[in-house]
């Protein structure tokens, strides 16, 4: 019997373990980085174990460290959760050499599976060892680890081996092991998946299929189970193929066969030897808890003959911590506030005030919204996810609710190109409240000096006689100046008359619009940002200081760091004074376990090279310059200009005597 489990793992996964085992009566340790000693699920934990020595990227593959720290607590099995050494198959030997339970399929079930050319070749399919341009698109994949990283789509035959070598940099960074292959690219499939669970007693059930086509960068967004508008016949086919994909390798315990569904026909992708991240859809149709599955067959215990009926319908979105608009470029910093309605199931590795760093995955959260349909609950997660309250970090929040509501997911008539084709329409501003109202709460509710002592509304300062308007400037997504006269009556937003003012305090401002009663809280947390919420709307607004500092000029074509994170390569022979191309890759930043390639802005002379490989950025930081080739052929223009203008003859000084 297990009495203690040791989760090989960090963050949401770790938590999402920890909960299960915490309903069960077993005892929980947790392991962690130095970069994480104060993260959620160190303290969700009954005991924790500091794993020193490696850079916090590396530390969660340490399996010698992990495996001494399991037998140091005194836990008997190890969990590995997903990403990391899930589906490490050396690990999960030296975890049962060390007499402990391996909570995961068999050694030889993840050797078979893990590794994707090998399960492809026992599915008899071989990946491409040659590529000509007839090939194209292809797609180059990590062989272990799955979660989008070391994942490349490449359309130019030019662009294949610089390619192949970011994707072999990225999976070596996340899983251990820098092993690639290339197949054939399928454009515009569904990303269809059947979660399966086997015990030691020959029972393999098929929980159904998930459909997880809303992708960027290969990663899963948005899923759900069922998958919609399947027929039955292809349904049943799936299941089928995932079962005979376990029986091949023996499998034991829970797993996933992911498949591309184009025109109705199946094409396999992968079996992932572990639990999934969105294995939350599968327990609210079935009824089942699969940590705790998971858990009974590692003790031995049999399944059922038949596993549960399905009932209605689940969706879950990942809430990450990155910005759309800027390329999904990862966020990092304080999260001053984490707070999701009820009624939908929320699974997250962060609190309240928890930091976000840059070594580790970006995602916040997990939501999950079950009903009897699935309008049901596309409906209820959209409107969870729009009341959420999420301060302090840009988050994909309103981008998710727009997905959810587009009429291409609603009729489940998406594809993994979803986001290819409606990025910029999902991430332009939208809302019934325009942000300029939001900028006249934070106009009225930052003039009380202190928000605890504010003494309401009808008792602000005042003049006799008229003044001219104070003025706050905000800027968001547009930038707004509000005056406003605050009088013993109240406020007088000069330029709005069609707002009034009813109630204000330092915190909460109730304003009528245009005969509309909206409420408005603003909060701010010392980062010289206002948080405004106000029902189903959400904006971050930073004011502008009464004296600004004066604004420096960036030369043209610098290329600043969009993100904090290392500086893992720079292209081959790229030095100060070379030529590039507009859109040329020049140098990769590595952020959250991802690699973020930097172009070129334009065509022209590399002037500056300050990026070093090793070197860690912030935000901000000046990498490269690029001289537009205009300006270089005018300065080059000028310089031989001048070098063929007759020297200028001597002017003789004037004679003192005769001056």
């Amino acid at each position: 019997m297990i009495t203690s489990v040791l989760v090989a793992n960090r963050g949401e996964i770790a938590c999402r373990i920890f909960r299960t085992c915490r309903e069960l009566g077993i005892a929980t340790v947790a392991v962690y980085s130095d970069a994480d000693a104060s993260a959620l699920h160190v303290r969700e934990a009954d005991a924790a174990v500091r794993l020193p020595g490696a850079a916090p990227a590396d530390t969660y593959l340490r399996g010698e460290l992990i495996v001494k720290a399991a037998l140091a607590a005194g836990a008997d099995a190890i969990h590995p959760g997903y990403g990391f050494l899930s589906e490490n198959a050396d690990f999960a030997r030296a975890v049962e050499a060390a007499g402990l339970v391996w909570i995961g399929p068999p050694p030889a079930a993840i050797e078979a599976m893990a590794s994707k050319t090998h399960a492809k070749a026992l599915m008899g399919i071989e990946p491409l060892t040659t590529v000509t341009a007839s090939d194209l698109p292809v797609l180059v994949k990590a062989a272990a680890g799955g979660g989008g990283r070391g994942m490349r789509v490449v359309r130019e035959l030019a662009a294949l081996d610089a390619e192949l070598a970011a994707a072999r940099s990225e999976a070596l960074s996340a899983f251990g092991d820098g092993e690639v292959f290339v197949e054939p690219y399928v454009e515009n499939g569904r990303h269809v998946e059947v979660q399966i669970l086997a015990d030691t007693h020959g029972t393999v059930w098929a929980l159904g299929t998930r459909d997880c086509s809303l992708q960027r960068r290969h990663q899963k967004v948005i899923e759900e189970a069922p998958a919609p508008g399947l027929s039955a016949a292809v349904s049943a086919s799936l299941r089928e193929l995932a079962v005979r994909a376990a029986r091949a390798v023996s499998y034991v315990g829970a797993g996933t066969v992911e498949f591309l569904v184009v025109d109705g026909r199946a094409h396999f992708l992968e079996m992932n030897t572990r639990l999934q991240v969105e294995h939350p859809v599968t327990e609210a149709v079935f009824g089942v808890d699969l940590v705790e599955l998971q858990l009974r067959v590692a003790e031995g215990e049999a399944l059922g003959l038949e596993p549960p009926e399905p009932r209605g319908h689940a969706v879950e979105a990942r809430l990450y911590a990155e910005d759309p608009s800027a390329a999904w470029a990862p966020q990092a910093g304080r999260l001053h506030l984490l707070d999701v309605p009820s009624g939908v199931r929320v699974d997250s590795g962060f609190a309240s005030g928890d930091s976000v760093g840059v070594h580790y995955d970006p995602m916040l959260a997990k939501v999950v919204a079950v009903a009897p349909t699935r309008a049901g609950a596309i409906r209820r997660l959209a409107g969870a996810l729009e009341r959420a309250r999420v301060h302090g970090l840009v988050t994909n929040r309103e981008l998710l609710v727009g997905a959810l509501r587009h009429e291409e997911f609603v009729s489940a008539r998406m594809d993994t190109g979803f986001f290819d084709r409606h990025l910029s329409a999902l991430a332009a501003p939208g809302g019934v409240v325009p942000e300029v109202y939001a900028a006249a709460a934070v106009a009225v509710a930052s003039s009380f000096p202190d928000p605890a002592a504010s003494s309401g509304l009808r008792f602000g300062a005042y003049r006799n006689l008229p003044s001219q308007p104070q003025q706050k400037t905000c800027t968001g997504r547009g930038k707004h100046e509000i005056r406003y006269h605050r009088t013993r009556t109240g406020w007088d937003l000069v330029d709005h008359p069609e707002v009034q003012v009813l109630e204000a305090d330092g915190a909460r401002v109730v304003l009528e619009i245009a005969g509309i009663r909206r409420e408005f809280e603003v909060r701010a947390y010392g980062d010289g940002k206002f948080h405004v919420d106000s029902g189903t709307h959400s904006w971050t607004l930073t004011p502008s200081p009464r004296f600004p500092e004066p604004e420096t000029t960036l030369t043209p074509g610098s290329l600043l760091a969009p993100m904090p994170g290392t500086v893992v390569r720079i292209a081959e022979g790229l030095a100060q004074g070379v030529q590039v191309q507009a859109g040329q890759p020049l140098l990769w930043l590595e952020a959250m376990k991802m690699e973020h390639r930097i172009t070129a802005p334009t065509a022209g002379t590399l002037t500056t090279l300050n990026a070093v490989p090793g070197r860690q950025v912030e935000p901000g930081t000046l990498l490269a310059v690029v001289q537009p080739e205009a300006e270089a052929a005018a300065e080059a223009a000028a310089a031989a200009e001048s070098a063929a203008e007759p020297a200028a003859e001597p002017v003789p000084a004037p004679d003192k005597e005769t001056s």
